[in-house]
């Protein structure tokens, strides 16, 4: 896992536009010491509940008593509860498969979860899904346990803590992103009730017990935000984050039912086509009791997730360990057939993911930047090469050793994409860019406006009281102001900005200029940066 996660995670840049507002926001807890409300600036951001910030405030916390360096404003301090909670689901999904699998595939399950794309950018953003999927991964291998022991194919007893590890992994998913968890198990628990006609195997989880150890975590939370807001945040969070989420496609997030499937290819790579090869297993047997069950977990909730408007790739995580259960399962049964038709095709879905990843990156590098990734293509080169080794040992009928070879090529994939061609990606970096130009402005503490480029990342670097100005006009303002004060005027306003600071009479003096290239609006910037003494 650490091998898998840890390259990029503290030199990546801020990732707009949810990271760095997570970020912010447990930024402002400790500026402020509110830890029941979560703010970004002034806004209120009653989104989800309060578990991530207090995470990433503690980690933070703790990085500032042990002497880092500007603790507050380094990301890889707000990503560690990502990468915690990302080491958990691959140790957790080992502790899953057991119930499923010989503890060698348990090891290679895990290891595939670790290499798995989508979690390893999960690892690197301080955001809530590496954590939420270890919940998830916790709560189902409990009950997997539960309804293995009653169809009698648990090949041993469940420890009599199982209930405690539900529960407590039900408490935690709700404080970091209130009901996803409980839909997915409960979603399962439905199937398998409506298949065995009965409720009486759900017994051992101790519902009573459960629910009150969720009470007692949550609830002094829940109320404390209930009346510091007047309740406000439950019409915020439910009925407008939600509700809206299923309503209609939120912040530019609308996507088409089966969008998922059709990404999956790329998120749960570099084992999804041997997923895809498992598909005719898990259908022909189907009412096994242990296939049953992956099926649970997978099948309604994949399903509510592609009906749902939103999509993010990151919502169907906490079913991959599910995908990785059946896969395995399948290659130890035999359900993997390399002969049936389209299967080398499919294999070969292994190369062309990454390649097609490696082909984005030098074209990016050489459009932007005018350069190429020359540290990371022998290492980029080296995963292409092991990829094509998947799918010959695929093709040799090796399809275990075509599956540890896939966990190699990520690991190197992970190590030439996030340690050396993005770093090398310098247009990307608008706002650490900014953020060292508005430290070089030769004053302490400068007020700072910025004017046209207005992404998270941009306040989370250089401070809470970045002001968001409308036009040049109103950064000309801004500079006519007492003390010292920098404007970062984007080129659409520099001919506004100029002529209100020629009616103000003021020179302000131009620091630099900085070029790149914003992902979120899909274009190229040109950002001055100015700085002014003000009037006395």
């Amino acid at each position: 896992s650490l091998a898998a996660f840890l390259p990029g995670l503290a030199t990546l840049r801020p990732l707009d536009r949810d990271e760095p507002r997570f970020a912010q926001a447990s930024k402002q807890m400790l500026e402020t010491h509110d830890f029941v409300d979560i703010r970004f600036q002034s806004e209120a951001r009653h989104k989800k509940p309060v578990g991530i910030y207090w995470l990433q405030s503690a980690t933070v916390a703790a990085g500032e008593a042990l002497g880092v360096s500007q603790a507050r404003t380094q990301i890889w301090l707000y990503r560690l509860p990502s990468l915690a909670g990302a080491i958990a689901t691959v140790l957790l999904t080992y502790w899953a498969l057991l119930a499923f699998l010989r503890p060698g595939m348990a090891v290679l399950g895990a290891a595939l979860m670790a290499a798995c794309v989508l979690l390893g950018v999960e690892a690197r953003i301080a955001m809530t899904d590496a954590v939420l999927a270890a919940c998830a991964v916790a709560t189902m291998g409990a009950l997997a346990r539960v309804w293995l022991d009653w169809t009698r194919s648990l090949a041993f007893v469940p420890g009599r803590h199982t209930w405690l590890v539900f529960w407590g992994a039900t408490a935690l998913a709700l404080l970091i992103k209130g009901p996803i968890v409980p839909m997915v198990w409960g979603l399962a628990m439905l199937v398998l009730c409506i298949s065995e006609r009965s409720v009486r195997w759900l017994k051992p989880l101790k519902f009573g017990r459960g629910l009150l150890l969720c009470l007692i975590v949550v609830l002094p939370w829940f109320a404390a935000i209930a009346w510091k807001t007047g309740g406000s945040f439950f019409a915020e969070s439910v009925g407008q984050d939600m509700l809206g989420k299923v309503a209609e496609g939120q912040e530019k997030h609308w996507g088409p039912p089966g969008l998922y499937l059709l990404i999956f290819f790329g998120t749960y790579w570099p084992a999804a086509a041997f997923a895809a090869m498992a598909v005719p297993f898990a259908w022909v047997r189907r009412r096994e009791p242990q296939i049953l069950f992956l099926l649970a977990w997978i099948v309604p909730s994949w399903l509510v997730f592609e009906a749902v408007p939103t999509k993010l790739p990151h919502y169907v995580l906490p079913l991959y360990p599910a995908v990785t259960a059946l896969l395995l399962l399948a290659l130890v049964n035999g359900g993997i057939d390399r002969f049936r038709r389209g299967a080398t095709a499919t294999s070969l879905l292994c190369l062309l993911v990454p390649l097609a990843l490696v082909g984005a990156i030098v074209f990016a590098n050489w459009t932007l930047d005018g350069t190429l990734p020359y540290l990371a293509l022998p290492v980029l080169a080296a995963a292409l090469l092991v990829a094509w080794r998947v799918v010959a040992a695929f093709r040799r009928g090796e399809i275990e050793g075509a599956l540890w070879r896939c966990v190699l090529a990520s690991l190197l994939l992970s190590l030439g994409v996030y340690s050396l061609a993005i770093e090398s990606l310098r247009a990307f970096k608008l706002s650490p860019r900014l953020a060292e130009a508005v430290s070089a402005a030769g004053c302490t503490d400068p007020a700072v406006m910025t004017v046209g480029y207005r992404e998270p990342s941009l306040v989370f670097l250089v401070g809470t009281d970045l002001a968001m100005g409308a036009d040049g006009a109103a950064a000309a303002a801004f500079l006519n102001q007492p003390g010292c004060r920098v404007a970062l005027v984007e080129s659409r306003f520099r001919g506004a900005f100029q002529a209100g600071v020629a009616q103000a009479g003021i020179t302000p003096r131009l620091l630099t200029t900085i070029r790149g290239f914003n992902l979120n609006g899909g274009r190229k910037l040109d950002i001055r940066v100015f700085v002014s003494k003000g009037k006395a």
